[in-house]
Formats: structure tokens, sequence, C-alpha cells
């Protein structure tokens, strides 16, 4: 007598004639099955985790790795369960090779790109990127695409404009990447101020140099320690990080500009505050700076002249 008795014996039987006469059905709920616990173990291991690394970047590379981990095995699993079951697929691959190749080169060059970025040092999530045309934060980086999070266009000054930018990767190879944070997130930037020919320039540039020692001279440390570890990677000459002003004129007024390190997040907040406080320091000498502005008058017979 067996052991499941005969009616276990019976459903065995009917459980192997169904296995049998549909196999491809069985190995699509296997897989089903595998797959919605893969989901669930990654759901709750990331909601574990969450508590611990929401506040630091590392929340987003757990993530990151939790989905490729779980794609990873899915497709194992995949290839073992229908294994027996695509033995003609290799063969219409090769068949439709060409055609596909060409069908989807913009595809593969954009996979081509997402290896060469994970790979090649171009940018990572967090930079300050221009790729493609679009600058932005990079926030994302997919097999196929790079997200942005847009800044400039019809906002004035490095601030979102709150809009999501999907570059495709394949724009690497293309076009100029620029990389605003890599290494080094300060930058160079300028102002300038036109001033009468009568004012008093040496106090114009005493004037502007205290004002930016003010308010970008907490940066100079930090760059220069900066600036340091690029020359180390790189062949790169010295660059004074230092406050510098600079005159030119032209046939109107004289031009003044002020150079300083920035960090690339707090370019427009700083610049703000260099307008306003030049601007009141100017005030206080009175005539003997003098911003200058460009007028035209209007003469009897409808001439005009410039002023």
């Amino acid at each position: 007598m067996s052991f499941y008795g005969e009616e276990g014996v019976a459903r065995m039987e009917s459980i192997r004639n169904f296995t049998e006469t549909y196999p491809l059905l069985v190995n699509v709920i296997w897989f089903l099955l595998f797959f919605i616990i893969l989901y669930l173990l990654r759901r709750s291991l990331l909601n574990r985790l969450y508590g611990r690394l929401k506040n630091s970047g590392h929340w987003y590379v757990a993530r990151k790795i939790a989905r490729w981990l779980n794609n990873f095995i899915l497709f194992i699993l995949f290839m073992y369960i229908f294994g027996k079951n695509l033995t003609g697929f290799p063969t219409a691959i090769g068949l439709a090779g060409a055609g596909v190749t060409y069908a989807l080169r913009e595809v593969i060059v954009s996979i081509a790109g997402w290896f060469a970025i994970l790979f090649g040092d171009f940018f990572e999530t967090g930079d300050r990127v221009l790729l493609g045309g679009i600058k932005g934060d990079v926030v994302d980086i997919g097999v196929l695409r790079t997200t942005l999070m847009e800044i400039g266009e019809w906002v004035n000054g490095d601030q979102y404009t709150g809009r999501i930018v999907r570059v495709a990767n394949s724009y690497i190879f293309s076009s100029p990447v620029y990389n605003y944070t890599a290494n080094f997130k300060f930058l160079w930037d300028e102002i300038m101020i036109p001033l009468r020919f009568e004012s008093d320039m040496k106090l114009a540039k005493i004037i502007l140099l205290e004002v930016a020692e003010k308010h970008t001279g907490q940066y100079n440390d930090e760059a220069a320690l900066a600036w340091d570890n690029m020359k180390r990677r790189y062949k790169l000459e010295n660059a004074s990080l230092n406050s510098q002003v600079f005159l030119s004129f032209n046939d109107n007024w004289v031009e003044i500009s002020l150079r300083y390190v920035v960090d690339y997040r707090e370019r427009r907040d700083v610049k703000d505050k260099l307008f306003t406080e030049i601007l009141q320091r100017f005030e206080q000498e009175g005539t003997r700076l003098e911003i200058a502005s460009e007028t035209l008058e209007v003469l009897s017979g409808g001439s005009t002249k410039m002023k």
C-alpha cells in the first residue's frame, strides 16, 4: 500500500499530468511566485533600512543596489525556469540581429553611455552638469537616461525651474559634458560696475576688495585645499583664489570688475549681497564714486545726443 494512500497517489498523478500537459503555464506560475517573494523581501528590507539611511546619501544608493540585485536574480530565475522553452530563441535573435541593432542603435548607445558614466568618472548623482544643452543637478542615473533637476532657462541665476528633464546617456559621446562640481565645487564669478571718469578708482578698488573679503573670504581656505587636490590629479597652473579687481574703459565710462571665488550653490545669494553692500558704500561716498549710465538727450529739431 502506498504511503500517500490511493487518494494521494491519484492527486499526485493528476498534478504530474497537469505539469506535463501545460509545462509553460507551470513555469509562468513559478516565475510569478518568485517575483512576488522577491518583491516582498525587497520592500521589507528597504523599509527597515529607511529609518537609518533616510537622512544620508546612502538611501539612494541602497535603493539602486536593491533594484539592480532584484532584477539580476529575476533574470537568472527566468533563464533557469524558461531555459528549455527558449531553444529557438538564439537562432531567431541571430537572424533578426542586424535589423534590431539598426532599430535600437540609440538605445544601444545610451546603454554604452550608462556604462561610461558609471566607470568613466563623467559625473555622479548630486553633481551640477550641462548635458545635451540642459543644465541642472543630477538626481538619477538610469540605464538609458540621466535625470536632471533643471536650473536656469527663464529663471535668472543658478536656481531650479521646477522641471525634471531626462537626457539620453548617448549625449556624452556626441557633445561636451560640463561638470560644475567634480573635484572642485567652487566657481569663479565676476561682477562689473560702470563708473564715471571723474570717480576715485583707487577708493573703488579698496571698497570692492573689502566687500568681497567680507562675503566670500570664508571660501578661500576650503577652495585652496580643493585646488591643491585638483593639481595632484590634473596638470593645472597656479590660479589666484583671492578676490581681484580689474579696470578697463570705453568711450562712455570706466568698467571696474570684481573677480571672486564662490560655492556653486550660493552664487546668486552672494552676488546679491555684494551688489547690495557695494551700492550702499558708493552712496556713502557721494560724488567721489558715481555709477555711470547711458542716457539720450532729445534736442530741438528731432536730433538726439548721447550723454
